[in-house]
């Protein structure tokens, strides 16, 4: 059974309301058959502790055997990676662990303890990611118009052209998002595959409403969705 997780409740509703999904509220968990899998839908919550919370409920259970992350995020390039596009992620960085020095920097090696590990190998601020290997794992068929994307996972939405550039440069990053990394190193150390699928919704940085498409997104993750759990 594969578990797919949401931040909010519309962004579940979104993605699968095609399939006649109930609402589903945030710690709720829903049944579903779709496409001929069998899926366990789940609305985490906004941010890295509530995604958190909600990976470890669900894999707590036997049943489940790898997790799908569907989500809206923010663009550092919007040409690269346009308003209303899909990707899916191969790397995650949390920016905020480690040592924060007083220019604002922060050295993720410099408290000296890693978070943990995955196949043998230690976390530190950066997961890589086996998108295509861990898709075909889960039965599921990867839109071939959706780009290959670097994740940032934030505490708090960067609102500064300066800080989204620092971001994109020192993360290597691509998308910004609030929940990836937390679900990824979860699900990794747990050795069960996992997908995080974005569709962008901003420009990183900007409040100025041209640089959004909130409802463009929202759309384009119902038909990613699509794609997805039945490859049509």
């Amino acid at each position: 059974m594969l578990a797919v997780i949401t931040a909010t409740s519309k962004e579940m509703q979104s993605a699968l309301g095609f399939a006649g999904v109930p609402a589903v509220a945030q710690g709720e968990v829903v049944e579903l058959s779709l496409g001929g899998h069998d899926l366990l839908l789940a609305v985490s919550g906004v941010g890295l502790v509530n995604s958190a919370l909600a990976a470890g409920r669900l894999l707590s259970r036997p049943d489940v055997t790898g997790v799908v992350n569907l989500g809206i995020a923010g663009a550092y390039d919007v040409e690269e990676f346009p308003l209303g596009s899909s990707c899916f992620v191969w790397q995650e960085t949390w920016p905020e662990y480690g040592l924060l020095d007083e220019d604002g920097r922060v050295d993720p090696k410099g408290v000296g303890f890693p978070q943990g590990e995955v196949r043998g190998v230690a976390v530190w601020n950066r997961i890589q990611l086996n998108p295509v290997n861990d898709a075909e794992a889960m039965g599921l068929s990867l839109p071939a118009s959706s780009g290959r994307a670097a994740g940032v996972t934030v505490s708090a939405v960067t609102g500064s052209a300066d800080r989204a550039g620092w971001l994109k440069t020192a993360c290597n990053g691509d998308v910004e998002n609030m929940e990836g990394f937390a679900l990824a190193f979860a699900v990794m150390q747990a050795g069960l595959p996992f997908l995080e699928v974005r569709t962008v919704s901003n420009l990183v940085g900007s409040r100025w409403a041209e640089d959004w498409d909130l409802k463009g997104a929202l759309r384009t993750l119902g038909e990613t969705a699509r794609q997805l759990f039945t490859g049509k």
